[in-house]
């Protein structure tokens, strides 16, 4: 499902970042919180794709705010995840308010006019807050809500967004749901009788 490029771009961006700078486990495997250099490269891979010539190179304090920024919208997909969409939407509009998001008309590196969520002076980190935010609002306001959530996985808390036509991907990755549907596979062959 596409939301529209924007909002697609942002709200991956954020469930990357989530991915790539919280703690947790992923594929059956405990994940430490990237620090230093790890941190900093971690961030500008989780944010490539969103990124604009403008951004500039990711430098060390951007990507420890930015950390900063994950954590609580980790805090908003938990709640989407067990079905509590009244604590992660107050969570998001805390983040949303926070981040003084607010839609911009602006244009810039040769593009025609086009929206921001964030205001013009916002530094790096707090613009792509905003915009992060925003793009998980409209997520969470609407019906794409069911799209975005945990990893299915057993011992995998990574966030996924399901962006499939048929809106069944409930895995952050192919990795995960081959471990799924292998590990179903050999249940029913060992229940399967003797011949």
């Amino acid at each position: 499902m596409e939301f529209d490029s924007d909002v697609s771009s942002v709200v991956q961006a954020a469930v990357s970042l989530v991915n790539a700078t919280t703690p947790g486990e992923h594929g059956g495997r405990p994940v430490e919180a990237p620090t230093g250099p790890a941190l900093t490269a971690a961030v500008a891979t989780a944010v490539a794709p969103a990124s604009r010539p403008s951004d500039g190179p990711m430098t060390d304090a951007v990507a420890g705010e930015l950390a900063g920024w994950a954590a609580r919208l980790r805090a908003v997909v938990e709640p989407v995840d067990a079905g509590d969409l009244d604590t992660a939407c107050a969570r998001l509009n805390e983040v949303l308010r926070d981040a003084a998001a607010v839609p911009t008309l602006t244009r810039h590196d040769g593009e025609g006019w086009h929206l921001h969520f964030h205001r013009p002076d916002a530094d790096l980190a707090t613009g792509w807050a905003a915009g992060m935010a925003t793009g998980l609002a409209i997520v969470l306001g609407g019906p794409a809500v069911e799209r975005l959530g945990l990893c299915r996985a057993p011992r995998c808390d990574r966030a996924y967004l399901d962006t499939s036509r048929n809106g069944t991907r409930r895995f952050c990755s192919t990795a995960c749901q081959n471990r799924v549907k292998a590990a179903a596979f050999r249940a029913r062959r060992d229940a399967a009788p003797a011949r």
